[in-house]
């Protein structure tokens, strides 16, 4: 059971339409289209209930469309669920506090750190610079 627990009215009327979309419909958003993310040290997390998930370190360019991640923070509530929406098996991955949809992860990442790809929805997370903490 996710930590926070609001009615679909309540996430409507704290998202905005395309950020409700993705994260409580598990849409996602066009490849490209997120604005990206400032460089330099800070931390990602799940728009809808801050959970911490990512830090800038594990971020590189997978040219998918999507933010990419090689690894989520230790401690991370990132959970994992089979999804067959394109008529396949791919890995949904999404935020345990809220059940927020994140993305999906893949094995073909970076070799020479975990070999994971996860590919995160821009509009799923929230950059905080490190100073900002």
């Amino acid at each position: 059971m996710p930590k926070v627990n609001k009615t679909d009215a309540e996430w409507r009327a704290s998202l905005d339409q395309e950020t409700y979309r993705v994260t409580r419909q598990a849409g996602t958003e066009r490849a490209y289209s997120h604005g990206g993310f400032p460089s330099g040290a800070g931390t990602f997390a799940c728009v809808c209930c801050g959970a911490e998930l990512f830090k800038q370190d594990n971020k590189f360019e997978s040219h998918c469309g999507w933010p990419a991640f090689d690894a989520t923070i230790g401690d991370a509530p990132v959970g994992e669920k089979v999804d067959y929406d394109l008529g396949y098996a791919r890995t949904e991955v999404h935020c345990d506090d809220c059940g927020a949809h994140l993305g999906h992860v893949f094995p073909d990442g970076p070799k020479e750190t975990t070999g994971m790809r996860y590919c995160i929805n821009g509009v799923s997370l929230r950059f905080t610079p490190e100073e900002n903490k």
